[in-house]
């Protein structure tokens, strides 16, 4: 009985201890906020050239409350780790194949800190060519033509949800460019409530990625609609804009003649990026917060996305 009765008291000893633990951690947190990350970009207003901004320089607020910023680390050196997935639409034009050679100079380019992957948007998944290598031309050698029928992938944010959601996590930054019309068939396109672009952007912001986006047009008559690729871009610039990457489009001209003036400007962001800790509000349940960034070196804009995601629990 002795032996049962001092295992029974060790227990609810512990359990008292774990509560109390937990108790406090919440109580720290609620004291101190939550820590949050984001991935930021420092975009001059004109020109390339980019200042130095220093953490004592950037500030983020809640609505009207500042939020405490505790790290502010330039993405170079030891702190440079980028994984990049390139992202191609199945249903592109046959056009998209006058883009490849670009492509492969791009990836050929890329620093020894990045590992690239190569995915075809294809029946509503990401079909990986590439897994995420340090071999660039490994990766440039993944890329193909694309099959260029219309309807073979029938939402290109069902395949980019579907190539996040199978990511694995990571501490460094991860991104990805895309080339597609961004017209989805399966919601029908024409207006600003597509359930399948918001989910692709709650799961890229849930996960911390950045996604860009080059408009190329689609095989069939939608590639040529105005109505189509009206929306098809408003729905790759707002997935661009949400997640804190950038829109490429070229208006309804066609084809972009060349998509490297694009992937330069990219590979320019890339190189004035920044990784930002800052202490939340605790919320009072998991949820999204809203939060702008603001600095006070002029003439530049800090681009990020516009929320994170907060639990009292900071998980």
């Amino acid at each position: 009985m002795n032996k049962y009765r001092f295992m029974g008291i060790a227990i609810f000893v512990s359990a008292v201890w774990l509560c109390g633990a937990q108790r406090l951690a919440a109580q720290q947190a609620s004291e101190s906020g939550i820590p949050a990350h984001l991935v930021v970009t420092v975009e001059p207003h004109h020109g390339s050239d980019v200042p130095v901004i220093n953490r004592e320089e950037v500030m983020v607020y809640e609505g009207k409350e500042r939020d405490t910023v505790t790290e502010w680390i330039p993405a170079q050196g030891d702190h440079a780790a980028l994984e990049l997935m390139v992202l191609l639409d199945d249903g592109s034009n046959i056009s998209l194949g006058t883009q490849l050679d670009d492509l492969r100079k791009f990836i050929n380019e890329q620093t020894a800190s990045t590992m690239v992957g190569v995915a075809y948007m294809q029946n509503g998944i990401a079909k990986v060519e590439q897994n995420l290598t340090s071999d660039h031309a490994l990766a440039a050698k993944a890329l193909r033509l694309p099959m260029g029928i219309r309807g073979v992938n029938g939402s290109p944010y069902f395949s980019l949800t579907d190539l996040i959601k199978r990511w694995p996590a990571s501490t460094g930054r991860r991104e990805i460019i895309m080339a597609s019309d961004g017209i989805d068939l399966y919601y029908g396109t024409g207006d600003l409530q597509d359930p399948y672009l918001d989910e692709a952007i709650d799961v890229a912001q849930r996960s911390g990625i950045l996604v860009s986006a080059i408009y190329t047009p689609g095989a069939g008559h939608l590639g040529h609609s105005y109505w189509q690729a009206y929306w098809g871009q408003l729905y790759l610039a707002r997935l661009a804009e949400m997640t804190g990457g950038e829109a490429y489009y070229i208006g309804f001209n066609g084809p972009p003649v060349a998509f490297t003036p694009y992937l330069d400007d990219f590979t320019r962001r890339l190189s004035h990026q920044y990784l930002l800790t800052f202490l939340a509000k605790p919320p009072k349940k998991a949820g999204w917060q809203t939060v702008k960034l603001r600095t006070e070196v002029p003439k530049v804009d800090l681009i990020s996305a516009g929320r994170v995601w907060v639990s009292p629990e900071g998980k």
